[in-house]
């Protein structure tokens, strides 16, 4: 006989053997049997499905302003009971819920109305739980692109609200009564751009004319407040500060020949600033962003303030050749506007000093001068009569150095020559050449003097037009700055959170 070999006994286990298995696969079987996916599970057909909606918000990955589109990351709840999917858990030990896939029961065909997602519908299908009861609850998850009307009027500092409207698609209201839970928001991932400020929801119905039932939707608005940190640094300080810099034109003298440069330098850089601007708003015309509104006023005040550097510049350069200055621009700008603006002309108010080389013309031209002789040729009367010039103080002028002088004493000579001191013809026609000579020197000097003195009010009238450029445009600069900014409903609310 040949030995069998021994037989392997299983070894006794320390817990008791499960029977949950063979129950929920006879309980599984025993409820797809006759199930249709595609029928209303109800005891009536008369009745219509309560299904409970929530909307639960996980994140809020980016909001495109230019192409009006919001994605967000969230999960939908859905529960209602379901007739056909009941049993009784003393028969199945053990069975407490089931899951089905949701091609295997019915589950409501709520979708996202105004989805921009390329698939339309973005969730993910999961599983449907199901109890004893019948009572199914089915939670898909999905990364949800939808449309959003994106106001930027008061860009940066705004406040947007997208919709969120879910409902079913093919039932009516009279078929699947479609509730509203509360949104959850208590595992909200917080945003770098945008602080969530409230997720009200609503339910709506709407008659069509089509149909005599309502169609039911649930609606949720996600409130969320731009984050304005980010903006205010990189697009407003700038145009602050290019704002500021335009001031600078005005302080600028009038002689250095930077002053358009600058002007156009900073209407330049302001364009580029608001070109980036337009790259980030939507291309409508419904409104003007805030932020448009102020670098528009900016360019504004730039523009101006070219076309006033080239009014000054142009008060500046005048040529005194063109005649003198109108009388009511010298009333103007040279007392009235200074005087406002508690101006003064250079010199005005000090007393006038001479420098070393004037002081001593002067003293030369008020000393006493030595009696001359003037060398008559010989065998004429009076030839050796010694002429003596009066050195009368009286007869000098206050004119340049030695050009006075010399006419004071071409007047004395001529005074001599008048009295018959002097009887020589030839000397006579000398001193009518010298003293005609000094007359024309006397009278260009004094033409430069008065050229000199008329370009000095055309240059102090660009100066007094330069300082009332510089405070009108300050003050209008502060006020357009303080008008635009505080005009956002939420300014306060986004210095205090964002800054402080």
């Amino acid at each position: 006989m040949i030995p069998l070999p021994p037989i392997k006994l299983p070894l006794p286990l320390p817990f008791s053997v499960s029977v949950q298995g063979p129950h929920q696969r006879f309980l599984l079987r025993e409820l797809l049997r006759d199930y249709n996916p595609m029928e209303r599970p109800v005891a009536n057909d008369s009745q219509a499905l309560t299904v409970q909606f929530s909307f639960t918000l996980m994140q809020v990955m980016d909001v495109d302003e230019k192409n009006q589109i919001i994605t967000t990351n969230a999960w939908l709840q859905m529960q209602w009971y379901d007739h056909y999917l009941q049993w009784n858990q003393s028969e199945y030990p053990g069975v407490k819920n089931l899951r089905f896939t949701a091609d295997q029961v019915w589950t409501p065909d709520i979708l996202l109305y105004n989805s921009a997602h390329d698939k339309f519908d973005a969730t993910f299908k999961t599983n449907v739980l199901v109890n004893s009861s019948g009572f199914c609850e089915y939670l898909p998850p999905g990364i949800f692109i939808s449309t959003c009307n994106v106001d930027v009027r008061w860009f940066p500092f705004d406040i947007q609200r997208c919709e969120l409207k879910f409902g079913s698609w093919t039932f009516d209201g009279w078929l699947l009564d479609l509730q509203m839970k509360e949104a959850d928001v208590s595992g909200y991932m917080r945003n770098g751009e945008w602080d969530l400020l409230e997720v009200p929801g609503g339910r709506h119905e709407i008659f069509y004319d089509c149909c005599a039932e309502p169609y039911p939707d649930v609606t949720f608005v996600v409130t969320l407040r731009r984050r304005t940190l980010f903006y205010a640094l990189n697009l407003l300080l700038p145009c602050v500060l290019l704002s500021s810099m335009t001031l600078l034109v005005f302080l600028l003298p009038a002689n250095s020949g930077e002053k358009i440069s600058l002007g156009i330098t900073v209407l330049l850089s302001l364009t580029v600033f608001m070109l980036m601007v337009a790259e980030i708003m939507p291309a409508t015309s419904d409104s003007v962003p805030l932020i448009g509104q102020y670098f528009a006023s900016t360019m504004v005040i730039v523009g101006m303030s070219v076309v006033a550097t080239v009014i000054v510049l142009q008060f500046h350069h005048h040529s005194p050749n063109s005649g003198h200055m109108p009388h009511w621009v010298h009333l103007v700008l040279l007392q009235w506007v200074p005087w406002f603006l508690r101006m003064k002309r250079p010199g005005e108010g000090a007393e006038p000093t001479l420098s070393n080389s004037q002081a001593d013309c002067q003293s030369k031209t008020l000393a006493p001068h030595p009696p001359t002789e003037l060398q008559l040729p010989a065998g004429q009367p009076g030839s050796e009569t010694p002429v003596s010039p009066d050195p009368d103080p009286s007869t000098t002028s206050s004119g340049p150095c030695g050009l006075e002088a010399a006419a004071g004493a071409g007047r004395s000579a001529a005074i001599h020559t008048h009295s018959g001191v002097i009887r020589s013809v030839a000397a006579d026609s000398q001193l009518q050449a010298l003293l005609v000579e000094v007359q024309f020197l006397v009278e260009r000097v004094r033409e430069q003097d008065r050229q000199l003195s008329l370009a000095e009010q055309w240059q102090f009238a660009a100066a007094v037009i330069d300082r009332l450029f510089l405070v009108g445009f300050s003050v209008f600069n502060i006020i357009c700055t303080i008008a635009i900014l505080m005009a956002a409903p939420n300014f306060g609310e986004a210095l205090s959170k964002d800054f402080l």
